[in-house]
């Protein structure tokens, strides 16, 4: 296994490549924008506040445990999905819980006090995109567009935030209106959905799809088509050095390659397009 350093592309699979691809799916936070690093911050203590509000005899690390398994696990999902988990964690421990769409909107409540000095500061220029951008997103971007790839930007955030957080950040030009998000009724929409959408409408075929992405819903889906995936494992905010617990997650999803940024862009491009 190659040393987890911030300066090397980990290969992880040695027999994946990205010369037929022909469509680049992105994620959002923690792939491409750092507007909402920390949100785990946000949603973790939330649901453990709801949870010991209860009256159980679990200590408060308990609690913490069991939530940041689930939400770890559900990430890339819609965040409707951690909520409903959260309803379930209630009724297991004789609670009665709210509609997990009312848990979803107190934490969106208490996200957007985290995020606001950040928003505030793109929207009033005082902080440059990139600043708030995993590092050489904007390259790779750039990049994958002169190499002729499509560029598809799906999220488990709402595609309201999605679609305004990437024009702050304005990335959302090169995704030429390709640009999807979780929505009210959210059983209609996944990323599984979109892929087998594009495939549906399009000449293409699961090997063109390349993922990029920090949580393992896009690589796992990607990958069940037949197509290759990049894991974006950065210890966020910085983005130096790769996070050991999301390089984990990300192997188990299925990704060929781990980095914690797209710094090393040209090592990494020579990996993908061998050719």
């Amino acid at each position: 296994m190659t040393e987890l350093n911030p300066s090397t592309v980990e290969i992880v699979s040695s027999e994946s490549d990205a010369t037929r691809c022909s469509i680049a799916l992105f994620d959002f936070d923690g792939t491409i924008s750092l507007i909402r690093s920390g949100w785990t911050d946000v949603m973790v203590p939330m649901m453990v506040e709801i949870l010991a509000g209860l009256g159980g005899d679990e200590s408060e690390g308990e609690l913490t445990t069991v939530v940041e398994e689930y939400v770890a696990r559900l990430t890339g999902k819609q965040t409707i999905y951690q909520m409903i988990e959260l309803a379930r964690q209630i009724s297991l421990r004789g609670g009665k819980p709210l509609e997990p769409m009312m848990y979803k909107h107190m934490y969106l409540n208490r996200l957007d006090a985290h995020i606001k000095l950040r928003v505030e500061g793109l929207s009033a220029g005082t902080i440059s995109p990139d600043e708030l951008m995993v590092p050489g997103s904007r390259s790779l971007m750039q990049t994958l567009q002169k190499r002729g790839l499509s560029l598809y930007l799906a999220s488990g955030t709402d595609e309201s935030y999605l679609s305004r957080e990437a024009e702050l950040l304005q990335v959302d030009t090169y995704f030429d209106g390709h640009i999807y998000g979780a929505r009210e009724d959210y059983k209609n929409f996944s990323k599984k959905i979109l892929i087998n959408r594009i495939l549906c409408e399009g000449n293409f075929k699961g090997e063109n799809f390349l993922a990029f992405g920090d949580g393992y819903v896009e690589i796992e889906n990607v990958k069940e088509v037949g197509g290759c995936a990049v894991g974006v494992a950065s210890d966020e905010p910085i983005c130096l050095r790769v996070d050991p617990v999301k390089r984990q997650r990300l192997v188990r999803a299925g990704a060929d390659w781990i980095i914690p940024n797209y710094n090393r862009l040209n090592e990494l491009l020579s990996i993908l397009f061998p050719s």
